[in-house]
C-alpha cells in the first residue's frame, strides 16, 4: 500500500470511533490506579526495591496509556490534517481536559521523589535495583536542587500565564493581526499578512523585498513600544523566579532540563563565536554574486540563482531510500515500512497544518510524518529532514523503555540534519554546475543561519539579561543597539545594518523561549561531524545508529563519551565547523570557474 495519507486505524478507525469511550476509560482506571497505589504512601521514598517496583508501574503506564492514551494523540493528528474543523476542535479540547486533570493528580509521583534527601539520591542512584532508572532519577535530582515546595511550584504554574505567556502572546497577535500593502511577485500592490510580508523579503525581485521590507518595519515600528514593556516584564519575572530558585545563571535553567552540562554549551558558544569569520566571508559571497557592495539586512536570505529540477514525491522517496539503505539497511527498512504501514500525509490542502513535522507520543504508537510537497527541492530535503526524525524514534522504540523514550534538545537535530545533508550530496552529484551552484549557495544559507546566527541570537539572549538585570529596565533603544551589535558581530560588513533592523527583535519568538536556540547550532554541528567521521569510515554509521538509539537513557556528554567522542572539547566543535567551511570553500571555487565572481 502506498497512501498518501495517514492511516490512523492503529489508534482508531475514524473520529466517531465507539471504542473511543471505553478507551478513555481504561486509561482513567490505569492513571487512578497508579495514583492511589502510591499517593499515599512514603516508602518508595526510603527503599530502592520498593521505588523500583513504583518505578516499574509508572514506566508501564507511560508505555501503555499515558495521560490520554491513543484518543489524545488520534485528535491531534487529525486536527493537524483540517485546522478548520469545530468537531474535531472540540473533541480534541475535551480529552485534553481529561488529559490535564490525570497530569495535575500524577505530578507528585516524580515531585516527591525529585526532592528526597541528597543522603537517599546518592544511595538510588548507585543501587543496582535502581540501573534501569539510573539516569532518569540523576535528572530528577538535577533539577531538584532548585525545585521549591509543592505549593510553591503551584503558585509559579498558576502566576506563569499573567507574568509571562499572555505577554508574549500579546505581541505575537498584535504582529499577526497586521495587515499591509506592498507590490505582490505580480508586480500589483495587495493586501498582505504579517507572515505573508514576512515571506516575500525573500522574493527574488528587489522591488518586491523592498516593499516588504519597508511594511514589514512599519509594523514593528507600531508595536516597539508595547514590545518593550513586554520584554521587560519578561524578563523581570524571569529574573524572579531564577532568585527564588537559587539558579546562577539566566541560562542555569535551560541547561539542566536540557540534561547538558554549562561548560559545553558554553565551548560551543565561544567556539562558534571565534569562527564568524566563516558567515562573513559567505555574506561577502553572496553580496558579489548578487553583484552589490552590501547586502540590506532583510536581503541577507535571498536565494541565489534558480533550481530548476522537479522532485516528484515517489521520486523522492525512491532518491531517500537508496540514500538510506547505502548508510545502513536498516533505515531503508525503517523507511519501507512507513510507506506500506500509511505513516506520511504528503500534500497540501485546504484547512490542513502547514509545513512538516515527524510526530510521536507513547513509545507504543506509530510515529506520523506530516508534509506539504509541492515537487520542489526544499520539499525533498523535508522529507530527508522528517524521516531523519522517525529514524531516531524507531531506533529508540527498539532499545529503550517509556522514560527514555526522546531526544535531549541539544541533539533532537541531530539525525534530522545527517540524513538531510547526505540526501542532497547525492542530488548534488548529479546536477550541472550552475546548479550545483544555486545548490550550495542554498545550504550555505541555511548553514549559516542554523549555526552562527542562532549563536549570535544566544550571546544576544545572554547580554539582554545580564544588562537588564544590572540596570533594572532596558528601553527600545537599549534594545536595538544591542540587537544590532550582535547580529553584526556575525554578518560582517557586507550586510548593512538597515534602518528598521534595530527593532526585529519584537518579533523573534525565539527569545521569549529563553535560550534554547544553541540547540540549532549544537545539533548541526554534532551532525556535521558524524557525517565526516562516516565519510571516513563507512562503518562508523554502527556509532551513529548506537547514538541515535540512546535516547534519553544518557546525558550527551556520557553517550558520546562511550562513542570515543568529546563534545567538551573545542576540536570536536572545530570538526564541525570546518566541514561548513570546506562548503563555503568549494562554493568560493565553483562560483570562480563559472565566472560568477
Amino acid at each position: 500500500m502506498n497512501r498518501c495519507e495517514w492511516n490512523l486505524a492503529p489508534l482508531f478507525a475514524n473520529d466517531d470511533d465507539p471504542r473511543m469511550k471505553k478507551a478513555r476509560k481504561i486509561v482513567e482506571q490505569k492513571s487512578y490506579a497508579f495514583i492511589n497505589a502510591w499517593k499515599d504512601r512514603t516508602d518508595y521514598l526510603r527503599n530502592p526495591v520498593i521505588l523500583r517496583k513504583a518505578l516499574d508501574a509508572y514506566e508501564e503506564w507511560k508505555r501503555y496509556y499515558g495521560t490520554e492514551g491513543d484518543e489524545g494523540y488520534y485528535f491531534w493528528l487529525r486536527t493537524s490534517q483540517d485546522q478548520n474543523n469545530p468537531s474535531l476542535k472540540a473533541k480534541f479540547n475535551l480529552i485534553e481536559q481529561f488529559s490535564r486533570k490525570i497530569q495535575n493528580d500524577i505530578q507528585f509521583f516524580p515531585l516527591r521523589i525529585a526532592k528526597v534527601s541528597e543522603r537517599v539520591q546518592q544511595m538510588f542512584v548507585r543501587h543496582p535495583a535502581l540501573e534501569k532508572y539510573r539516569h532518569y532519577l540523576e535528572r530528577l535530582f538535577a533539577e531538584s536542587k532548585y525545585l521549591l515546595s509543592e505549593p510553591e511550584e503551584r503558585i509559579i504554574n498558576l502566576k506563569s500565564s499573567t507574568a509571562y505567556a499572555n505577554w508574549v502572546k500579546m505581541t505575537s497577535s498584535f504582529l499577526a493581526k497586521e495587515e499591509r500593502m506592498v507590490i505582490s511577485e505580480s508586480g500589483r500592490m495587495n493586501k498582505k499578512s504579517f507572515s505573508e510580508v514576512a515571506s516575500l523579503m525573500n522574493s527574488r525581485q528587489k522591488k518586491v523585498r523592498d516593499s516588504a521590507a519597508a511594511a514589514f518595519n512599519d509594523v514593528l515600528k507600531k508595536h516597539v513600544d508595547v514590545a518593550e514593556a513586554e520584554i521587560n516584564s519578561v524578563l523581570a519575572n524571569k529574573q524572579v523566579d531564577d532568585e527564588l530558585r537559587g539558579l546562577p545563571r539566566p541560562d542555569s535553567a535551560r541547561h539542566i532540563s536540557d540534561d547538558i552540562e554549562t561548560d559545553i554549551v558554553d565551548t560551543l558558544i565561544e567556539t562558534v563565536a571565534g569562527r564568524f569569520d566563516i558567515s562573513r566571508r559567505y555574506y561577502a559571497l553572496k553580496a558579489r554574486l548578487l553583484g552589490v557592495r552590501k547586502l540590506a539586512y532583510h536581503e541577507r536570505n535571498v536565494e541565489y540563482g534558480t533550481i530548476s529540477s522537479r522532485f516528484g514525491y515517489q521520486n523522492s522517496l525512491k532518491l531517500i531510500r537508496k540514500v538510506f539503505g547505502n548508510l545502513d539497511q536498516t533505515f531503508a527498512e525503517i523507511l519501507d515500512r512507513f510507506i506500506q504501514n500509511g505513516q506520511f500525509d504528503v500534500y497540501p490542502r485546504k484547512g490542513k497544518a502547514g509545513g512538516a513535522f515527524c510526530a510521536h507520543n507513547l513509545i507504543t504508537q506509530p510515529t506520523y510524518i506530516l508534509l506539504n510537497h509541492t515537487n520542489r527541492l526544499n520539499d525533498v530535503l523535508t522529507l530527508a529532514h522528517e524521516l531523519g526524525h522517525a529514524m531516531n524514534n524507531e531506533l529508540i522504540k527498539e532499545k529503550q523503555h517509556s522514560l527514555y523514550f526522546g531526544t535531549p534538545i541539544s541533539t533532537a537535530e541531530v539525525a534530522s540534519t545527517f540524513m538531510e545533508d547526505f540526501v542532497l550530496q547525492e542530488i548534488r552529484k548529479n546536477a550541472d554546475d550552475d546548479m550545483r551552484l544555486s545548490i550550495m549557495m542554498m545550504r550555505m544559507n541555511d548553514e549559516v543561519s542554523t549555526i552562527f546566527r542562532q549563536v549570535a541570537c544566544y550571546q544576544f539572549e545572554r547580554e539582554l539579561h545580564e544588562q537588564f538585570r544590572r540596570k533594572g529596565y532596558l528601553s527600545k533603544h537599549d534594545i536595538g543597539l544591542l540587537f544590532q551589535q550582535h547580529m553584526r558581530s556575525y554578518m560582517g560588513k557586507s550586510v548593512e545594518q538597515s534602518p528598521g533592523s534595530e527593532n526585529w527583535w519584537v518579533y523573534w519568538g525565539h527569545i521569549r523561549s529563553f535560550f534554547y536556540v544553541y540547540s540549532y547550532a549544537s545539533g548541526l554541528l554534532i551532525s556535521k561531524s558524524l557525517q565526516n567521521s562516516v565519510k571516513q569510515d563507512p562503518s562508523f554509521i554502527g556509532k551513529v545508529k548506537e547514538f541515535l538509539a540512546a535516547g534519553l537513557s544518557e546525558s550527551p556528554r556520557n553517550i558520546f563519551r562511550r562513542l570515543g567522542i568529546d563534545i567538551t572539547r573545542r576540536q570536536f566543535w572545530n570538526r564541525g565547523l570546518a566541514e561548513v567551511e570546506t562548503l563555503l570553500d568549494e562554493t568560493t571555487r565553483l562560483a570562480g570557474k563559472l565566472n560568477k565572481i
